[in-house]
């Protein structure tokens, strides 16, 4: 008789026309199969594969257990409760949007759309200025230099540009852009330092140290800082603008710096970008 009484609910299943269309199980197609006498761990097996959303309340919970469904299948009904997770842009102007994390430069060409900055890794330290600190026995400074590859950013902006930081926090993913080098965890763009650039053949430089006789200095220098301010607009999420117009010429946003001289030029990261 139980054999038959399956046998039963299941074509009683397969003529219902709102089951049979492939649809996310809804509340009423869960009451309407406990009616069918379908079981609890065929039910429960189908929330779990439709992943949907029930958002049961009270009510709902009360009216489904005086209408025969049972606590096992209610409780997994609660239990599957699935959110979609937002798409991320790459370009979209809108900082309510959820990006991948990162560094993104504002632009304007071509209608106004963001511009994800990658970091770029240094690739070599060098020395300046050791002539002038042997002659004076160490009065002169020497300094150290961070220098990365090719004379200009392809990351172009205005004078007065402004920059979006998203953490990790502002999408719940993993720390993206934050994750590499030595510094994993970046919460805000408090810990960045802008510095200008100077060209050289091929490449640019920042200054991230000096020595003379009264000792060694190790980051960036207070007076290669370039001032800017960032504004929360949402949890994760900054507005990054500059205190003053930029002149033309390479900056870069510096993170990542661990130890001092050249092992420090040799850690850090630089979002570059050009002012034109």
């Amino acid at each position: 008789m139980k054999i038959a009484a399956t046998i039963a609910a299941g074509l009683m299943l397969v003529a219902t026309p709102v089951l049979a269309a492939t649809h996310p199980l809804t509340k009423q197609d869960a009451l309407q199969l406990t009616q069918l006498g379908l079981g609890d761990d065929a039910i429960v097996a189908k929330i779990n594969a439709d992943k949907v959303d029930f958002d049961l309340s009270t009510d709902d919970m009360i009216s489904l257990r005086k209408q025969g469904v049972s606590s096992a299948v209610i409780a997994a009904m609660i239990a599957n409760r699935y959110e979609a997770k937002a798409e991320l842009s790459l370009d979209s102007p809108d900082p309510r949007i959820p990006h991948p994390a990162g560094l993104y430069a504002l632009q304007d060409v071509g209608g106004p759309h963001m511009k994800r900055m990658e970091p770029t890794v240094t690739n070599q330290a060098k020395t300046g200025g050791i002539l002038g600190y042997a002659f004076t026995g160490g009065i002169a400074s020497m300094s150290v230099k961070a220098a990365i590859q090719k004379e200009t950013s392809a990351v172009p902006v205005s004078r007065q540009p402004r920059f979006y930081f998203f953490s990790a926090e502002s999408n719940g993913s993993d720390a993206g852009a934050w994750a590499s080098g030595t510094n994993t965890v970046v919460a805000s763009p408090a810990e960045l330092t802008l510095v200008r650039l100077t060209r050289k053949d091929g490449r640019r430089e920042a200054r991230v140290g000096s020595m003379n006789i009264a000792g060694a200095k190790s980051g960036v220098m207070d007076k290669d800082r370039i001032e800017f301010r960032h504004e929360l607009v949402r949890p994760g999420v900054y507005k990054v603008e500059l205190s003053q117009p930029l002149e033309p010429g390479e900056y870069g946003f510096i993170y990542s710096l661990a130890g001092g001289g050249s092992s420090g030029a040799m850690t850090a990261r630089i979002f570059d970008f050009t002012v034109q």
